[in-house]
């Protein structure tokens, strides 16, 4: 047994991991204790990360179809390469570089980003070149640099410890950054006088958690901004002096603000006038005032604005630079902060610079020995899309993303593959919902394979090591980019593309990385391997000779702008850029659940990470479902301007009445739909052209889809029973098409189940439930059926060793629930065998439902839970007695919740 040091590949906190292996299969992961990211700690999707490194899906070797009517036959690396060096020169040479686009992803290392934006810029001469950080941290670089000066975060996760007032907004880090989170509990819990202000539509966990939770409609941040700005205004609270000395454009944003009063916000807004004021209050007495945002602020046609608004508030009371000052941006993705040092962004170029500043053009041009680099714009994510549907780029080159499941409007993006001439996917998985539309597929090596750098949310890159070799053919990212430039190069007549892309290993491309930063904001010229394993991770700037990284910036009040000075924006009022009307009278708002990662590609392979939310779901106020005439687990249409989806509904108390809440993790890998971004709009911000992915105006309405059922399919040993899962599906994911309504899951934990649920308008065709029969190994002798064919109902039931492993339900799914945990619990059968086809809500006898688990690490389940808290269990309790929320912690928010919701239940 061996152990190597790497990084979590989920959120952008950067944990560090240590990874159990054998040299050739990971065994177990743990967090690193020495990692200043996380000192050890794991959420529930980062200490799971062995049970997804599976070889079922990944793609092994290059797949090539001569045809769009073909199917796809493996190749060599070679023809690969060779075919795809030919088709992008054939469309340069005919149309030009511009014709041609590269589209990319913030769970690349640096060394792969950088590869590709030289092959792109330095190579090709397009700036076409952009990646699907533009669709999450975008907004947050403009912001940035149109305050600062630059694109750097000021803060350090240790300011969570010194903050006297934190203002979250837009973000969920209770589920979206849960190692993040643990931090701010644990500085809560040791300074109970610390301040929590949530700003947040829906009441998540982390709203739960705060002291005030400004629940504003989607879209009005602006207004609360500038109403907080007007109380600090009105109150004096500006830190005038240091206003004048260290900012510019203050007294053109005090005008701006002089009617956002916090009765006219209050209004917009859709909160309580105190609130605001108390809110304002609270941040101007603060000593060390900090505000966190994500998604819910840079999702917005106006994501940028909304940064900048909130960036005032601290550059307005001059607390930025000290500890537990600043504005801090989160970052959504691993490495999304090492791709936009790179210029892994159409507008950006190496080392942070700007690809419409001509110096800047310079500079880079001269670092890689080519003539110039190419200075007409590149095309944003959405604008590369839309390029591509209209035929102007006719060659696109898709890495280690899924815009067939993560974009916008998902209509225009399935027309716009399927109309582009040559698509190249580079992938680890071979079924992703992008791979559907490849001509050709590229293996690439994933998480425990690669070797290269990470920056985290606070500027610190770590390095990552390879923990074993990847499975058949594929290779590192960076690798791949360069011998496609090798072979491009050559057909392209360049001379030069020997010396540009004479990279013998990763660190190569580090090393060149680090010499593009040199006296730049983002200096790491005194970083290299060696450095980071001797010393640990370390922030940026780190100039040669320096002994450690920098944890903060601008404490001497000097910014990255030309006059040194910070500088405060007007922002634009205007609000969503979707308003509801009778039409589509609800305010839907989009989001991540604490158990599930982006497209599942990863996440999904792990059974356990099912066990809190197992099926896609729309969330609305108990009052809209009551008015609509819904119970919970109806399935409802839910109707945008752009598409239609079907889900099932559920009541909650965590949003207002008008609003509902979707999970963007499904997609048509594991739904019958695209999900959430099949409703979603592709207006983009004017600055950071990041896409409005958080809100859009819908309907819903029940539908009437009689003819259900539900198949699952385990086996009778662990060590089969997780391949076959996840192999049987990928096999079902083929027939989700044919129904109105269908899902996957997996379901259990040593014992994985494959779970496909259906609901139809029409009967199901007979000869469509044997195929699924047989495709589950529904068929056999130990396999008892049972038919109603005047009712039309049908059954089976697959018991092994005494133990339930399969079943199917067709015509009646009353039973479903119960017999569903039977074989989650492999709870023997003997008692219940005669029960197995009757439709029974409740398992017969003395036995109640577990319900949903809530730990997952330690397998606790609500019900569970409740009876506890009923019998008086506070949190430490629950933790003495059941063991919940001592592992990894990211059900502690949800533990205080239950308590809190019982403590109401016996008052």
């Amino acid at each position: 047994m061996a152990e190597t040091k790497a990084t979590c590949p989920y959120c952008g906190v950067g944990c560090g991991v240590i990874i159990q292996h054998d040299g050739a299969r990971v065994i177990e992961v743990r967090g690193d204790p020495d990692h200043p990211a996380n000192f050890g700690r794991l959420c529930s999707k980062g200490s799971t990360l062995h049970f997804t490194a599976r070889p079922e899906t990944r793609l092994i070797f290059p797949e090539l179809r001569q045809g769009r009517a073909e199917p796809r036959a493996r190749v060599s690396w070679e023809q690969a390469l060779d075919t795809a060096a030919d088709r992008f020169a054939s469309v340069i040479a005919e149309h030009g570089p511009d014709a041609v686009g590269f589209y990319l992803s913030g769970q690349l290392l640096t060394e792969d980003y950088y590869v590709f934006n030289k092959l792109a810029k330095g190579l090709i001469a397009t700036n076409n070149v952009d990646t699907n950080s533009r669709l999450c941290m975008s907004s947050a670089v403009a912001a940035y640099k149109q305050t600062l000066g630059a694109d750097a975060p000021p803060c350090a996760y240790e300011d969570f410890d010194h903050t006297d007032c934190l203002l979250i907004a837009g973000a969920n880090p209770a589920f979206a950054h849960p190692i993040a989170f643990r931090r701010i509990e644990a500085a809560k819990a040791a300074r109970p006088g610390m301040k929590i202000i949530v700003v947040d539509p829906r009441r998540t966990d982390t709203a739960a958690s705060a002291d005030l939770h400004l629940a504003i409609l989607p879209g009005t941040d602006i207004w609360l901004f500038n109403a907080m700005l007007h109380v600090l205004l009105w109150e004096g609270y500006v830190n005038m002096p240091w206003v004048r000395e260290h900012t510019e454009g203050f007294e053109a944003l005090r005008e701006a603000v002089r009617e956002a009063t916090p009765a006219t916000a209050a209004q917009i807004c859709g909160v309580n006038e105190a609130d605001i004021i108390t809110a304002a209050r609270w941040w101007g007495e603060a000593q060390a005032p900090l505000s966190l945002w994500c998604m819910g602020l840079n999702q917005s046609h106006h994501g940028t604005h909304n940064g900048t608004a909130l960036i005032a508030l601290s550059l307005a009371v001059g607390k930025i630079g000290t500890p537990g000052c600043g504005p801090f941006s989160l970052t959504g993705q691993p490495n999304a902060m090492g791709g936009r040092e790179v210029g892994g962004l159409s507008n950006l170029l190496s080392g942070h610079r700007d690809l419409a500043n001509p110096a800047h053009r310079a500079e880079v041009a001269a670092l890689w020995g080519i003539e110039s680099v190419p200075e007409k714009p590149g095309l944003s994510a959405v604008e590369l899309f839309e390029a591509v549907r209209e035929g102007k780029v006719k060659a696109l080159w898709i890495a280690c993303t899924n815009p067939a499941h993560s974009m916008p409007q998902q209509a225009l993006i399935r027309e716009a593959l399927e109309k582009c001439e040559f698509v190249v996917l580079q992938e680890a998985y071979a079924n992703t919902e992008t791979a559907a539309y490849a001509d050709l597929l590229l293996p690439a090596l994933t998480w425990a394979e690669k070797e290269g750098t990470v920056t985290n949310t606070e500027r610190r890159i770590t390095h990552v090591n390879a923990a074993i070799p990847g499975p058949g053919e594929t290779r590192a990212d960076w690798a791949i980019a360069r011998d496609f430039a090798l072979c491009l190069g050559a057909k392209l007549g360049r001379k030069d593309v020997h010396r540009l892309f004479a990279y013998p290993n990763a660190e190569s491309v580090f090393l060149e990385h680090a010499e593009s930063t040199r006296d730049r904001d983002l200096d790491i010229t005194g970083l290299s391997y060696a450095v980071l394993d001797e010393l640990g991770p370390q922030q940026w700037p780190f100039p040669a000779g320096a002994s450690e990284g920098r944890s903060r910036l601008y404490a001497d009040g000097k910014f990255e702008t030309e006059s040194g000075k910070a500088k405060f924006v007007v922002p634009a009022t205007t609000l969503t850029s979707e308003a509801i009307d009778a039409r589509y009278p609800l305010r839907l708002t989009t989001g991540r659940l604490r158990d599930q990662w982006h497209g599942m590609s990863r996440t999904g392979k792990a059974a356990r990470l099912y066990a809190h939310v197992d099926e896609p779901r729309i969330e609305l106020n108990k009052a809209d479902i009551e008015r609509r005439g819904l119970r919970d687990g109806d399935l409802v249409s839910v109707k945008s301007r752009r598409g239609k989806v079907v889900l099932r509904a559920y009541a909650t108390e965590e949003i207002k009445p008008g609003h509902a809440f979707i999970a963007m993790h499904w997609g048509r890998n594991l739904l019958s739909s695209s999900g959430a971004n099949e409703l979603t709009l592709n207006t983009v911000d004017p600055f950071s052209k990041q896409p409005e992915l958080k809100h859009a105006a819908v309907q819903i309405e029940k539908v009437d889809l009689p003819h259900q059922a539900l198949l699952m399919r385990s086996a009778v040993y662990a060590d089969a029973a997780n391949g076959l899962a996840l192999e049987r599906a990928a096999a079902l994911s083929h027939w989700l098409p044919k129904f109105d309504y269908a899902a996957i899951s997996l379901a259990g934990r040593d014992f994985p189940s494959v779970v496909l649920r259906i609901a139809h308008s029409e009967p199901i065709p007979t000869e469509w439930l044997e195929q699924l029969d047989a495709l589950m190994d529904l068929q056999g002798d130990q396999c008892m059926a049972y038919a109603d064919a005047r009712r039309g109902v049908s059954k089976k039931a697959m018991v092994e060793e005494g133990i339930l492993t399969g079943l199917r339900l067709t015509g009646e799914t009353a039973a479903a629930g119960w017999l569903k945990e039977l074989m989650i619990e492999r709870a023997p059968t003997d008692t219940v065998r005669r029960w197995l086809f009757a439709p029974l809500p409740k398992p017969p006898g003395p036995g109640n439902s577990r319900g949903r688990i809530v730990c997952n690490c330690l397998n606790v389940s609500e019900n569970e839970i409740k009876v506890a808290v009923a019998a008086g269990a506070d949190l430490a309790k629950l933790q003495e007695g059941l063991k919940c929320g001592t592992s990894c912690g990211s059900c502690v928010p949800e533990l205080k919740r239950l308590i809190a919701e019982g403590s109401k239940a016996v008052v």
